[in-house]
């Protein structure tokens, strides 16, 4: 099963929490007194600052300028976890595969512990088709009682089972996705992918309408795959309304033209 276009966007977007600081500073307050932003020293601010935008950049694409900012975040905080993590996303991103996994080591020698960088890592050994790796750290990830972004991991270990053809598997880390926040989107996209390729129709016409039932979150794959999920029911009528639906709203759009040829099953 492809990546979906939802999916690539949340592991994007999921960037930002990786690139918190306090939890890479090393100087600690007396144990007598909470940690607050008092204690943070001119570095923690600088590199904090450099983080920031560091993120932003990667967000918009602007690879190269992101790792400038993680280059000065790391001159002021040379031990900075969450900068090697973001800088490991920045290099897969670009391609550059053997940088982005020296870059996610690093940042797992420096903060073993850390669960978003051991996500970050997993999906970047799930696109690289090292499923049981993938695995592995997803599990270390979601094993940490501290860990506050499940749904995250457990949806991109869903995804990464797809695509190693694991379905059972997939569902279940999916479903479980699902019931920790029902109302994202891309949860239950994959979900209804993966409940449409086990034969389970009615099923994934649940999931999948809930996305489609709002026109700010459907788009030209989720209205497709209802599309393919009605054929298989043999619901003409349905078929041909979201047929019209691609045409008017995504004219130019791969699933459009297939539907068009009659290619449901691309």
């Amino acid at each position: 099963m492809r990546c979906l276009p939802f999916v690539l966007a949340w592991c994007a977007a999921a960037v930002l929490s990786a690139c918190a600081v306090p939890g890479d500073v090393p100087n600690v307050a007396p144990s007598s007194e909470l940690r607050t932003a008092s204690d943070q020293t001119d570095a923690d601010r600088r590199a904090a600052v450099r983080m920031e935008l560091a993120a932003l950049h990667f967000g918009r694409g602007q690879y190269e300028t992101a790792l400038d900012e993680i280059k000065l975040a790391l001159q002021s905080k040379p031990e900075l976890g969450a900068a090697f993590s973001l800088r490991g996303l920045v290099y897969a991103s670009m391609g550059e595969e053997a940088l982005a996994d020296e870059s996610f080591n690093r940042a797992l020698q420096i903060n073993p512990r850390d669960a978003d960088t051991m996500h970050n890592r997993a999906w970047f050994l799930c696109q690289r088709n090292q499923f049981a790796e993938a695995d592995r750290l997803f599990e270390q990830a979601l094993a940490l009682p501290q860990y506050r972004d499940a749904q995250r991991s457990l949806m991109a270990q869903g995804v990464c089972f797809a695509r190693d053809g694991k379905f059972d598997e997939a569902e279940r880390k999916l479903s479980r996705a699902y019931e920790l926040d029902p109302t994202n989107p891309t949860t239950a996209l994959n979900l209804s992918e993966v409940l449409y390729r086990r034969g389970e129709y009615e099923r994934a016409r649940f999931y999948i309408r809930r996305v489609n039932q709002r026109e700010e979150l459907s788009n030209a794959q989720t209205l497709w795959l209802a599309l393919r999920i009605e054929n298989r029911m043999g619901n003409r009528g349905a078929v041909d309304d979201f047929g019209r639906q691609l045409r008017n709203r995504f004219p130019q759009a791969a699933q459009t033209l297939a539907y068009e040829r009659g290619r449901f099953d691309e």
